[in-house]
């Protein structure tokens, strides 16, 4: 018989905590971690996992993976899917790629720990990573690079770091910026997330179309600048509150 046995209960598996991070929409986020370092985040942990002695000893390490659900794609899957970084056309297996509409929609993040504040519960305050605000983490392992660092090892139809494009900002745009608290990081994180390009990969030939994306409490609104024989730059035509014109 192939009778497959029912798991049992103790493989159900809780979240430990939340992540509030600058991105409000996976829309721009960037596809892997460390892409944008001016990205923050905090890792919230939910009882009874806030207990500081379950992250005693974590801060003599710089880096960690976060075990977590990509909880806004749905839940559907399909065998084959379609790699950004393949023009958003070739086809792979679901298993030979990194996208988010998974069997069990795990994740998995190498992020930078910045700090640990427990004054109040536990926050474990993050830098370069690629995770929506709101996203459930399943648990965090120190990262080891003696073990986990492979240089040699082959990297598929993705064997470096994609491209980035140029980022300019408009007058209006830098007038926004100079006025927040925040607006240097902020204009940073603009430039670090556009430079990766997060436009639909299939988009190009709708040079004239205007995109926005959400960071933190702003909707950063840019276009493609496409010379004839250079090559594509990104401009921030405006940057807007959430509520409207900020």
């Amino acid at each position: 018989m192939n009778d497959r046995p029912t798991p049992p209960d103790a493989f159900q598996l809780t979240p430990i905590g939340i992540i509030e991070s600058d991105f409000p929409d996976k829309f721009g986020i960037p596809r892997q971690p460390g892409l944008a370092t001016a990205a923050r985040a905090s890792l919230v942990l939910v009882p009874p996992f806030d207990d500081p002695l379950a992250v005693r000893g974590l801060t003599a390490f710089s880096h960690l993976w976060l075990t977590f659900v990509f909880h806004q794609s749905p839940e559907r899957w399909a065998p084959l899917v379609r790699p950004p970084r393949l023009g958003g056309n070739a086809k792979v297996g679901v298993f030979a790629s990194r996208s988010t509409h998974r069997p069990n929609r795990l994740g998995l993040s190498l992020v930078e720990l910045v700090e640990i504040d427990a004054s109040h519960g536990v926050r474990l305050r993050l830098r370069g990573a690629d995770l929506v605000d709101g996203t459930p983490v399943l648990d965090i392992k120190p990262y080891l690079p003696w073990a986990e660092s492979r240089p040699e090892a082959r990297a598929g139809f993705a064997p470096e770091a994609p491209p980035t494009l140029a980022v300019s900002l408009s007058s209006e745009a830098e007038a926004v910026l100079a006025r927040r608290p925040d607006g240097d990081s902020l204009r940073e994180l603009i430039l670090q997330v556009l430079a990766q390009d997060p436009r639909p990969a299939y988009r190009h030939g709708a040079e004239t179309r205007i995109y926005g994306v959400r960071l933190r409490d702003v909707d950063v609104r840019f276009r493609a600048l496409q010379e004839q024989t250079g090559p594509t730059t990104l401009r921030v035509v405006e940057v807007l509150s959430s509520e409207g014109r900020t």
